[in-house]
């Protein structure tokens, strides 16, 4: 099983978009996929819900792809308190991970993208080399959050056939 991370609680963000067209590649590859947006949930504390998502998803998983927009200059912190409050050795140990970042400026947070790597290999994770930094994101996708242009397609098309084969 492949979880898919939406690393924001922000409403209406970009961030679940690109992690929408992430969820719908993955079953067009007739993946067992699941999509979590953080939008709504609670995960500042362990509690009830933080040990639903495990039990339901975050534990049965055998790999995890986090999109991540870039929050002053690295990742949000709803997506640190998720990996703070759950069971990281049940969650996350010897799981294999990819990792996307999402911005509006040149760097696609890149600087998020190592931040978090340097942490997951903290928690004994396998992160996928193939990082893809998704840069001037108003500009990659339109209103309605299509990819607009072909070379993104393929490089996003690249990172999630290998990550499968991973």
């Amino acid at each position: 099983m492949i979880t898919i991370i939406s690393g924001t609680n922000r409403t209406g963000s970009r961030t679940l978009q690109v992690a929408t067209h992430y969820y719908k590649i993955l079953q067009d590859l007739n993946q067992d996929v699941h999509l979590v947006s953080l939008v709504g949930c609670n995960v500042l504390e362990r509690n009830d819900e933080v040990k639903e998502l495990e039990a339901g998803l975050l534990i049965p998983s055998e790999k995890f792809i986090f999109i991540m927009p870039e929050y002053n200059g690295s990742f949000p912190g709803v997506l640190k308190a998720l990996l703070d409050n759950s069971d990281i050795r049940k969650c996350w140990w010897h799981k294999k991970v990819s990792l996307v970042g999402v911005a509006d400026g040149r760097g696609g947070n890149l600087r998020g993208i190592e931040h978090m790597t340097n942490i997951l290999h903290y928690l004994k994770m396998n992160v996928h080399y193939n990082k893809l930094p998704l840069s001037r994101i108003n500009e990659e996708l339109d209103a309605e959050g299509r990819f607009l242009h072909e070379r993104t397609l393929a490089a996003i098309s690249e990172q999630v056939e290998g990550f499968v084969a991973y």
